[in-house]
């Protein structure tokens, strides 16, 4: 099991290490940086005036040379312009310019300055993770049990009428995207004339002082959205265990039908949704996106949506590097739970 761990650990980074450099390829084009040039200076720039800029601070350099200085491994740009200011990835606001750092990339722990929010980009990566996570904690505890507990029960009795109407629920809030889900919860449950005024704070609130008024709402259209999918595949697996030979030999031997659920059936029909499982983590982390920016919770694919439209190249890589890193974490613990819970696969 260690080096079944180790070896996925290397291709993990491995992985890493390719899809990183993909994204700072396509963030350091040529039409971002000149959009970057421009934000950054002013919007009448010539195009010579642009590739000054661009040289200036260090953007012209070669890709590789970029790449390595980001990542920490090569040694950052440094330039003094015209006027006497120190420019440079390596310099800091309030570092004095002799004390600025050879080296200051990721593996440092340096990600780089926002060009929008004008701060460390670390911080600002932490703080909209940390609202995230919290977010996902609580979809977590509501969508996980609920689903399990829906497939479980359609899966028991093929084809009975609470089997077709478990799966007709969990079909709808699969077709169901998020942001219709969340406008029908919104008109509905502060619409004054609906006079179901419950919900009465604001998701922005939430991430100061969360309440059930404010936060429960952006919880419940995330997690109808996922628990539909985690419960028709608990579904589907439940029924093929429940229509295996050693399921049909313990009906024979008369053990009862909750005792066959519980103790046979249950463990292997929990293998298939748990890789599901596992899954929601990435699609938790940015596929919130649009359930963020409709109750203005400012999280992690809040911040992702203000990079990408404003061009903060260094908060987009770090958010893509986050994202990246997360996906492959929660795909290696699938892998090493599957071993555990699958008893056909042993690791010599």
């Amino acid at each position: 099991m260690g080096l079944f761990i180790l070896r996925r650990f290397g291709v993990m980074l491995l992985t890493a290490l390719c899809l990183t450099f993909v994204v700072f390829f396509l963030t350091n084009l040529y039409p971002n940086l000149e959009k970057l040039a421009k934000t950054q200076g002013n919007q009448r720039m010539s195009d010579e005036q642009v590739a000054n800029w661009l040289e200036n601070r260090g953007y012209s350099q070669p890709l590789l040379v970029k790449y390595g200085q980001w990542l920490g491994v090569a040694p950052g740009f440094t330039n003094t312009l015209s006027d006497g200011q120190v420019v440079g990835n390596c310099v800091r606001p309030g570092v004095a310019p002799e004390d600025t750092a050879t080296f200051c990339g990721v593996l440092q722990g340096e990600w780089g300055q926002s060009t929008v929010f004008k701060d460390d980009v670390g911080a600002i990566v932490s703080k909209r993770l940390g609202n995230t996570g919290y977010l996902m904690f609580w979809v977590l505890v509501l969508m996980i049990p609920s689903a399990l507990i829906v497939g479980v029960l359609a899966g028991m009795k093929e084809g009975s009428f609470l089997d077709r109407s478990l799966s007709t629920f969990s079909i709808i809030t699969t077709a169901t995207p998020e942001y219709v889900s969340g406008v029908i919860f919104i008109a509905i449950f502060t619409s004054s004339t609906v006079g179901l005024k419950w919900f009465k704070g604001t998701a922005t609130s939430a991430m100061d002082n969360p309440t059930f008024e404010n936060f429960f709402l952006p919880v419940l259209t995330i997690s109808l959205y996922g628990m539909g999918y985690i419960a028709r595949m608990t579904r589907a697996s439940m029924t093929e265990v429940m229509t295996a030979q050693y399921i049909r030999t313990a009906r024979l031997k008369g053990v009862s039908f909750p005792n066959i659920v519980m103790k046979h059936a249950l463990r292997n029909a929990l293998i298939a949704p748990f890789t599901v499982i596992m899954l929601q983590f990435p699609w938790l982390l940015n596929g919130v996106v649009i359930v963020e920016t409709l109750f203005n919770y400012k999280g992690f694919g809040w911040a992702l949506v203000q990079a990408a439209g404003n061009n903060d190249i260094q908060l987009l890589l770090a958010i893509s590097v986050v994202s990246v890193f997360v996906v492959l974490f929660t795909q290696l613990i699938s892998d090493i739970g599957y071993v555990y819970l699958n008893p056909r696969i042993r690791i010599s």
